[in-house]
């Protein structure tokens, strides 16, 4: 270790709310990876699949490159229509059943009253990181 680094008080540190959420996310991701892996995608694919059943229209490449989605040519106004393809439908099909899984057992491990809470509380701590942000944005657009 520098002598630099060895000056620099870090106490506290360990309690950063974004490494220790990134962490914990790594960890959730990681299982949900893992059950999902015999499907052939990935957690985050999972959930875009789920959005695209659903409209969502956001991180499509790889699903597109897979041949999961079909996503339209440019239209009026910037807009892409989305679609499941049929190896799509199936995908997502065959790994409801894995994801409620890995979900029931994550729930489970956790307790369900726990989990919703915690839940809960996860949304509050976005709206809470999402306000900051504004107003940090607000205050530079003022100072420009």
């Amino acid at each position: 270790m520098s002598a630099r680094l060895a000056e620099l008080n870090l106490n506290g540190t360990g309690s950063c709310a974004s490494f220790n959420f990134r962490r914990a996310a790594r960890a959730v991701t990681r299982l949900y990876d893992q059950a999902l892996e015999p499907c052939g995608i990935r957690s985050t694919q999972f959930t875009i699949l789920v959005g695209v059943a659903t409209t969502l229209t956001r991180s499509l490449r790889l699903l597109k490159n897979q041949g999961l989605v079909s996503v339209s040519d440019r239209g009026a106004k910037r807009k892409r229509f989305l679609a499941l393809t049929p190896k799509g439908e199936r995908t997502l099909a065959e790994s409801l059943p894995v994801w409620r899984a890995a979900q029931e057992r994550f729930v489970q491990s956790l307790g369900a009253d726990y989990w919703t809470n915690f839940r809960g509380e996860l949304e509050r701590l976005a709206h809470v990181a999402i306000a900051l942000e504004k107003s940090r944005n607000r205050a530079d657009s003022t100072r420009s």
